[in-house]
């Protein structure tokens, strides 16, 4: 007896499979990272092929062709001039940052996301400041909450706390609203994992911490449902959108995060998940096809907002 159900009469053309497409990957989705630095001319960042630093002019051109292309928003990284103990260049009014912040926000209408976090800041690399040789959870507070003000106040839309510190949605929310900056939201980085994809970003931040790791901060990668504590602890705090990073390696995740949380999710494609994958298709193992197949598998895991370094290079092709 042949088949009554054929499940391939909804695959024969590919208008069909776009008519009845569940999952639809849109510019609109997408986040594109910018790393900006005081330096003369743009540096491609050596593990992250296509990638770079760049000046702050040069990064306000970029910012312009990403909404040229239709993506709504960046995400800004900065590298300071200067190191120290407390990574006191973080919350500098004329900060590198902060001086991205003021002039990209002239000459576009992106949505702009700031990441707040003091690693690339530290002399010692770690996300807060050290006593005692561990990150002291409640100092960093303060020094975190400063560097959202100054961000807010140099015109992020958006700030997203990354240190994976207890108490770091509230205590930004806290110091926001204190000066003035209701309507700035927050963007936690709820659930971010202790990952070994991040090294090529460490390249890009110059924020290998000097002695130990991030462990002690970080959810170790065995973690399921403590994922659903942080998230939870974070969205009760005041945190706007949540996040899980990596994305990739996480999308039981993002999909757990998904259906218990009525806030929209991020999910971070890390700077390992990038060199990955490019380098595969840079060395003819795998078509640029898997690009849209691995954005594809986070969005279809309920990731609402992807943050990728291939925002640019898709957005041209969706």
């Amino acid at each position: 007896m042949y088949p009554i159900n054929r499940l391939r009469r909804l695959r024969n053309k590919e208008s069909t499979r776009r008519l009845v497409s569940e999952t639809k990957l849109t510019t609109d989705d997408l986040v594109y990272p910018l790393f900006v630095e005081k330096r003369d001319k743009p540096i491609e960042i050596s593990s992250m092929d296509g990638v770079y630093r760049y000046p702050v002019e040069k990064a306000v051109e970029v910012a312009k062709e990403v909404e040229d292309l239709g993506i709504p928003s960046i995400i800004l990284f900065g590298i300071p001039e200067k190191k120290d103990e407390v990574g006191s260049f973080a919350f500098k009014k004329d900060g590198v940052v902060q001086q991205a912040l003021k002039k990209i926000n002239k000459e576009t209408n992106l949505t702009l996301i700031s990441d707040v976090c003091l690693c690339e800041y530290t002399d010692h690399g770690h996300c807060g400041l050290i006593k005692n040789g561990v990150v002291d959870n409640d100092e960093t507070l303060e020094l975190l909450s400063k560097t959202a003000v100054s961000h807010a106040e140099s015109g992020a839309d958006i700030v997203a706390p990354s240190g994976m510190m207890d108490g770091m949605v509230a205590a930004l929310r806290d110091g926001l609203d204190r000066e003035g900056f209701t309507s700035t939201s927050i963007l936690s980085y709820s659930a971010k994992y202790a990952s070994n994809y991040y090294g090529p970003f460490r390249d890009a931040a110059e924020s290998t911490p000097s002695f130990g790791d991030r462990k002690g901060y970080q959810m170790a990668i065995t973690q399921r449902k403590e994922a659903i504590r942080e998230n939870n602890i974070d969205a009760v705090e005041g945190a706007d959108m949540l996040m899980v990073k990596p994305a990739l390696p996480y999308l039981d995740i993002i999909r757990d995060t998904s259906e218990r949380f009525n806030l929209p999710i991020a999910a971070y494609q890390v700077s390992g998940e990038y060199s990955m994958l490019k380098q595969s298709i840079k060395k003819d193992i795998m078509s640029e096809e898997v690009i849209n197949e691995s954005l594809i598998s986070i969005k279809r895991a309920g990731a609402d907002i992807i943050i990728t370094y291939f925002a640019k290079e898709i957005a041209k092709k969706i």
